[in-house]
């Protein structure tokens, strides 16, 4: 298994294209981010190129985090705006080669037309992003944390990719958000695992390094790769000490182990 830093929450204290040599000097094997919008896409590429980091991926626009938007793709009345959004989430990340594109569902009320719109919204993001082989991921958000969240469970997610049927609409299966609400989905990752395109890692319930908190995350990467995910490993947590350096053990831990696991 391959571990990319997630950039939005590692190295934080960082500019943004330092957040990537910070990355590969800690010995990560790619990174992804939430929104880089404001840096141009060609200073990102050649900084993934200078430091040979892949680019997992990046999430649509979240629309006014002020005002308390987190997402945009189930607000009917936003539509238009939603689709600018993947827009220029599919055009940035053919520039920086990302491979995944997260489309925000946004906090809805839950009902049939936010969901209508959702299923729409992602259709258009899947046809969008085939042209530049790129996966349209969804990721289901904690309700404790997300209360108003539009997507979130594992099932109401992978009810949407089995309907939508479409060969890049994937699961993001993030442990942090699953063990905070839905710990029982760690028992069914055989039936889940063709629907999942990436997986995210952080302690439950502090989100800070993954071999802290109550769930054995180790424990659980094993168990996706014995039912035979051998994709990448996204690391999105926030430093107990807030530096990255002073908890990093985890890391070469986490790969010998999995190593051994072989």
């Amino acid at each position: 298994m391959l571990f990319s830093a997630n950039i939005g929450f590692l190295y934080s204290d960082l500019p943004f294209l330092n957040r990537i040599e910070a990355a590969a000097r800690d010995d990560f094997d790619g990174v992804e981010c939430h929104w880089p919008y404001d840096i141009p896409a060609e200073h990102v590429r050649t900084t993934l190129e200078r430091f040979d980091k892949t680019m997992l991926g990046l999430n649509t626009s979240p629309g006014n985090l002020a005002s308390g938007e987190f997402g945009l793709a189930a607000l009917p009345e936003r539509a238009a705006e939603a689709r600018d959004a993947i827009r220029q989430g599919v055009d940035y990340g053919a520039i920086i080669g990302a491979r995944n594109l997260h489309v925000m569902a946004g906090n809805s009320d839950q009902g049939p037309e936010a969901e209508n719109t959702f299923r729409e919204n992602l259709l258009f993001a899947c046809d969008l992003a085939a042209q530049s082989e790129m996966t349209v991921l969804i990721e289901p958000l904690n309700a404790k944390d997300h209360p108003d969240y539009h997507l979130q469970t594992v099932d109401h997610a992978v009810s949407i990719v089995g309907d939508l049927d479409r060969s890049n609409l994937k699961l993001m299966f993030d442990c942090y958000h699953v063990g905070r609400t839905q710990p029982d989905e760690f028992s069914c990752l055989k039936t889940l695992i063709h629907f999942i395109g990436h997986i995210q890692v952080a302690a439950v319930p502090h989100r800070d390094e993954p071999d802290r908190g109550d769930t054995d995350l180790l424990s659980v990467l094993k168990a996706f790769r014995s039912v035979g995910y051998d994709g990448w490993i996204g690391v999105e947590y926030r430093p107990r000490s807030g530096r990255v350096v002073d908890g990093i053990e985890w890391l070469p831990n986490f790969r010998q182990a999995l190593r051994a696991q072989v």
